[in-house]
């Protein structure tokens, strides 16, 4: 008795050991997403799901950020495994411009274009703001820091006349955005984001809101300017009291790596991401835009390699 006890024990400690070992064999990953209150943020978590359902021996873990400008900074740095950027940062991070310019980070590659992002400028309608021009002299949250947002407000107002020293700036996440104008603190929230998002459609259960609509010569403008920039219409009904379509411009995003990611892990997840896509749209409708063609065609900088291979393999490139 007191022998099989002792067996019983042996067999306990290896499979103990053996599940230990298990568990240290499983690489963790980093995803870098954004602010709760906008989409990278479930986006990412939906991806660390797929990741950690679907690929063995890998832990994924989607974390709050900046977005896209602290999250390209993050993956150029090793930091991360991936990131969530909008295109225009990506783009201008890949060829040391704009914000980016004396430090290029041309260790950037992509992996999936996820969707477009629609520029959101948001006011209450007690309000008399109803152009672009009407920002001047009001207190207008432009974005979070490091957020792409941001990083295309900067780009997109002084282009059409409305500089940052004509307003009184604020720097807030989206959630915040929501919050401070519901306090009468903000005038001005800017979302640069996929429709619909949680925190506008909270502010406008609450508030009567108004969306500040692009004139067809400003589109035409940005877009000349920034060709990564192109128009959009954010049709109507797509929040609570918003009757009409309104014009604006969009970017799309991509998740993006370090060029020394592991190309096998690389090939792996991107298979495992297309092949599971129901849970992505499961999680926001705007993932239907998230196709294996865009992806491996419509991205701004090289695609990663463990990417391209899954799209030679199922025919879209050759």
């Amino acid at each position: 008795m007191k022998k099989l006890a002792v067996v019983l024990l042996a067999f306990a400690l290896i499979f103990v050991v053996a599940g230990s070992a298990s568990a240290q064999q499983k690489q963790r990953i980093v995803i870098a997403t954004g602010g709760t209150g906008g989409v990278y943020y479930p986006y990412g978590g939906t991806l660390a799901e797929i990741i950690n359902q679907k690929v063995p021996n890998v832990f994924a873990t989607a974390e709050v950020t900046g977005a896209s400008v602290e999250n390209i900074r993050l993956v150029g740095k090793k930091e991360v495994m991936f990131g969530l950027a909008m295109n225009d940062a990506v783009y201008q991070a890949y060829t040391g411009d704009g914000k980016f310019k004396g430090n290029k980070i041309d260790s950037l590659r992509s992996v999936i274009q996820m969707y477009p992002h629609i520029f959101h400028i948001v006011t209450l309608k007690k309000y008399p703001i109803y152009k672009i021009s009407d920002l001047k002299g009001k207190k207008v949250s432009v974005g979070a820091p490091g957020s792409g947002t941001e990083y295309k407000t900067g780009l997109i107002l002084p282009l059409l006349g409305v500089k940052y020293s004509d307003m009184k700036v604020y720097r807030l996440s989206f959630a915040e955005n929501a919050t401070q104008l519901k306090d009468g603190i903000i005038e001005v929230g800017i979302w640069d984001v996929a429709p619909p998002t949680s925190s506008i459609i909270d502010l406008a259960t609450t508030h009567e809101i108004r969306f500040i609509p692009f004139t067809q010569d400003e589109i035409k403008k940005v877009s000349a300017a920034y060709p990564f920039y192109t128009g959009w219409t954010l049709k109507k009904n797509t929040y609570k009291g918003q009757t009409e379509d309104i014009p604006s411009v969009t970017v799309w995003n991509s998740v993006v790596c370090h060029k020394d990611a592991p190309e096998d892990l690389v090939y792996k997840i991107t298979k495992a991401i297309f092949e599971n896509k129901k849970m992505l749209t499961n999680t926001h409708k705007i993932a239907e835009f998230t196709t294996a063609e865009a992806s491996a065609k419509q991205s701004p900088i090289p695609v990663h390699p463990g990417a391209l291979r899954y799209y030679k393999e199922i025919g879209i490139i050759k």
